[in-house]
């Protein structure tokens, strides 16, 4: 099983749902007509649809209600005696594909008369494989002459002609995709308006790209920043943001017992914010779909809810005999955001997101878990780090400890896995990094951070890490510095020291673009700095969204990117509270960047209570 809950169709027709337990399918229902099936999520996680063909040749393609098991609605359009199993695809939380009768069909979601079909020129299978890429801007669909035909919107060509006007490297490329600008229409283009009208969504016949062997030569050629000259010429200057019109910022409703924010993420789909407190109470924000917020995702131009299910019941952490403030929270969420794993100095829990319900505890301490990461290849296993300083790699199908890795000297505080080089990285209270490999669990490198000159560490201070976009480099956040590593050799690349007047960092993490790193001071403020130079471009001061009280010192434990939007983060706060905060949406950016960004030595970016020192 791949992931922390899986639904799946066999041959006979029957549809299985399995949770973590090992105790069989919890589900089991007949798909329509019996049919050899496909299941497949929209993007957001939020709606799950199915495609299949019984032996007759009657294709069906359903929704379903997910928790009741039952069909919510039957698209219409499908042939009546489909050759082979009918594939599809979903894209851009809106569209659903289909390959059948030598066509691509598309309906959308909300509607279940057929929206449009095209035959690509001609030569597709009867029943041909489709995907869309991640966008939604391409879609690959299979051809009788076991080729693939890339059908592309007009955010897909102008990626395509992109691509085609660069060059890359012979050595690293054998071979190249020729492609021709081809067209799908505007059914799922990236700016495509939900209330356009189903003439302006038909899709015109799209023509075909070739896949060739035709071997080029090419050249690595990077992308430029944009807006590069213009920035460059000009004199530039910190972007100090102190006034609340200079942001906009939401402190999302709370009617529970207001206590310190230990922990903080947003759900995968963007939809939703779970945060943990000290008393071992887990809070979830979910942002309603409307008129106003036609996506869901998370935004400060509207309040969520504080959700909690009909039971009322609270997801609360097993806390034994530990005080819950003197515990080490953790938790983890499953890739599809159904499942959170957490701990709060005691048992570790498994909760149900929709439900609030615990589905199993284990690993009662001493020790007592400190981190908690899923594996990415498989939701079953997951690496939890200890207090005792030890990494456990635990099966939950099987409860079973496969194997327990022993490197630091203090608690476990962070944990990274890397898909590309196969590998988990550690952090510890020993300000500590170790690199383990997932084939065999050996440990491959291991190195201290290096304490900048004058500062001190706090005996057991966190060592947070997180990998960047490319699986490759990583960051390393201390109360120190932050820090950038190549792993798995651990190499530092980059140093970044605040000003002493900041006060201790107190966490940071990457944009889900890794192009900036949000970093939270003790003092209040949040700084933006480039992530490939870790120079401060931008500095958010409490001013800004936290209400003018001298009497209560308040500030950021803990900080979240929003896994869609580049530019939005959260904060959760000593007192409770839970901010989310986005640029004006006339500056649609915090900041630009330093000019002169080569990393070819020190550097330091003055501010306006110091300096911020970033270091090669």
């Amino acid at each position: 099983m791949s992931s922390s809950q899986g639904e799946y169709s066999a041959t006979d027709g029957k549809i299985k749902a399995w949770l973590y337990d090992n105790l069989g399918s919890r589900v089991d229902y007949d798909a329509p007509g019996h049919s050899s099936t496909m299941m497949a999520y929209s993007a957001d996680g939020a709606r799950l649809f199915s495609c299949g063909t019984n032996k007759e040749g009657e294709s069906y393609l359903v929704e379903w209600n997910e928790s009741e098991g039952a069909v919510k609605r039957t698209y219409h359009g499908l042939g009546k005696r489909s050759v082979g199993v009918v594939q599809f695809d979903t894209t851009k939380n809106r569209f659903l594909a289909a390959g059948d009768e030598f066509m691509i069909k598309f309906w959308d979601m909300d509607n279940v008369n057929l929206l449009a079909s095209i035959d690509a020129d001609g030569g597709l299978q009867a029943s041909p494989c489709i995907r869309f890429n991640k966008e939604g801007i391409l879609l690959a669909v299979s051809t009788n002459d076991n080729g693939i035909k890339i059908l592309a919107n007009a955010d897909g060509i102008r990626l395509l002609r992109t691509v085609e006007s660069r060059t890359f490297d012979a050595s690293r490329v054998a071979s190249a995709a020729i492609v021709k600008a081809p067209a799908i229409g505007t059914f799922g283009s990236a700016n495509a308006n939900v209330g356009t009208s189903l003439g302006e969504r038909t899709a015109p016949a799209a023509a075909m790209v070739g896949m060739s062997n035709d071997s080029r030569n090419f050249t690595d050629v990077k992308p430029k920043i944009a807006d590069e000259a213009v920035e460059k010429s000009r004199i530039w200057k910190l972007t100090e943001i102190t006034e609340p019109s200079q942001c906009r910022s939401l402190r999302l409703p709370d009617n529970l017992t207001a206590m310190r924010v230990s922990r903080l993420i947003y759900t995968n789909s963007g939809l939703a914010i779970l945060a943990l407190a000290s008393n071992a109470v887990h809070k979830l924000w979910k942002w309603p779909r409307n008129e106003r917020n036609s996506t869901g995702k998370a935004t400060t131009n509207q309040a969520p809810q504080l959700w909690q299910p009909p039971s009322g019941i609270l997801m609360t952490n097993d806390i034994s005999d530990t005080n819950p403030e003197d515990a080490v929270p953790c938790f983890a969420l499953s890739k599809n955001d159904s499942y959170v794993m957490s701990a709060s100095g005691g048992k570790i829990s498994l909760f149900n997101m929709m439900t609030f319900k615990t589905m199993t505890t284990f690993m009662p301490p001493p020790p007592a878990a400190t981190f908690l990461a899923f594996h990415p290849q498989d939701n079953n296993i997951i690496a939890i780090g200890m207090e005792d300083s030890s990494i456990q790699i635990y099966n939950v199908r099987v409860d079973e400890v496969k194997t327990k890795l022993k490197g630091h000297q203090k608690r476990i505080t962070g944990l990274a896995f890397s898909n590309t080089l196969n590998v988990l990285v550690s952090s510890g209270a020993d300000s500590q990094l170790c690199v383990w490999s997932t084939d065999g669990w050996e440990k491959q490198a291991s190195k201290f951070l290096t304490i900048p000159n004058g500062r001190t560490a706090s005996a057991l201070a966190d060592t947070r890490v997180q990998f960047h976009l490319d699986q490759t480099h990583l960051l390393a956040v201390h109360e120190t510095q932050i820090a950038i590593y190549e792993a798995p050799k651990l190499e530092c690349l980059k140093q970044f020291v605040p000003r002493e007047a900041s006060g201790p960092i107190t966490h940071a993490t990457y944009s889900c673009d890794s192009q900036s790193i949000y970093v939270a001071f003790e003092e209040g403020s949040v700084g933006v700095l480039t992530a490939s130079t870790l120079r401060l471009r931008c500095r958010i001061n409490p001013t800004a969204y936290l209400p003018t009280n001298p009497s209560l010192r308040v500030y950021p434990l803990v900080i979240a990117g929003n896994p869609t939007d580049p530019n939005q983060f959260a904060l959760g706060l000593t007192d409770g509270g839970v901010y989310i905060i986005e640029p004006l949406e006339a500056e649609g950016r915090w900041g630009t960047s330093p000019p002169n960004e080569n990393g070819a030595g020190p550097s330091t970016t003055a501010g306006v209570a110091g300096a911020e020192q970033s270091q090669r």
